[in-house]
């Protein structure tokens, strides 16, 4: 993957699209299904010609693309919950690199999220959503910091939604991995938000370019 700003954009696109699904499940018990299925598809993506096709294009990501850029515009409009899910999510994924078995067992839940997906002949199946939340429960639960989800306690209670949850969080954790992958540093976010600011409106005005 080459290094450079628009695949940092696109990456923590990703990522925002992930949290913001999560903050959607966890405060009304559902979310966009489209955009749901761009997020667990991207973690059951293992081998990709590029970062986009790991996303399966740049129009699935218009949620994530709308979010980042908001979050980068400037700080009023910042979302501190989806901040502070995004932060976390990359520092555990800088965390479960350092640990071999972690990567084998989440490799191991790929695996069997991908036949279940297959078997189901759709993404969004019951059963893809639990192979993925248990290889998240297994692995990066058992590290800090944790995540903590806010919202509603019905929500957050019920069992398929959980599972949602856990799912879209180790969708977060791939973008993070994608993002580090095309040279994004947390020390350097600060000193390249405009940038990332400006990358993400040009990628989103290049959608309804495309679309028109």
């Amino acid at each position: 993957m080459e290094k450079n700003l628009t695949n940092q954009t696109i990456a923590l696109a990703g990522l925002a699209q992930a949290v913001t699904l999560v903050q959607q499940i966890a405060k009304r018990g559902t979310a966009d299904l489209q955009d749901m299925e761009v997020s667990i598809a991207s973690t059951l993506k293992v081998d990709a010609d590029d970062i986009l096709d790991v996303y399966g294009g740049l129009a699935g990501l218009k949620t994530g693309l709308k979010q980042l850029e908001r979050q980068l515009a400037e700080p009023r409009q910042v979302d501190p919950e989806l901040a502070r899910y995004a932060s976390t999510l990359m520092f555990l994924e800088q965390s479960v690199m350092k640990q071999p078995a972690m990567i084998e067992a989440i490799g191991v839940a790929v695996s069997r999220a991908q036949a279940n997906a297959e078997k189901a002949g759709r993404m969004l199946d019951d059963e893809v959503f639990e192979a993925l939340a248990y290889g998240y429960q297994q692995t990066l639960s058992q590290l800090k910091p944790r995540v903590i989800v806010s919202g509603e306690q019905r929500h957050l209670s019920a069992q398929h939604n959980s599972d949602r949850i856990r799912a879209l969080l180790l969708a977060g954790v791939r973008s993070a991995l994608l993002w580090r992958q095309a040279g994004g540093v947390r020390w350097k976010f600060l000193f390249i938000r405009s940038r990332l600011q400006r990358e993400a409106c040009r990628l989103l005005a290049s959608i309804g370019t495309a679309t028109a």
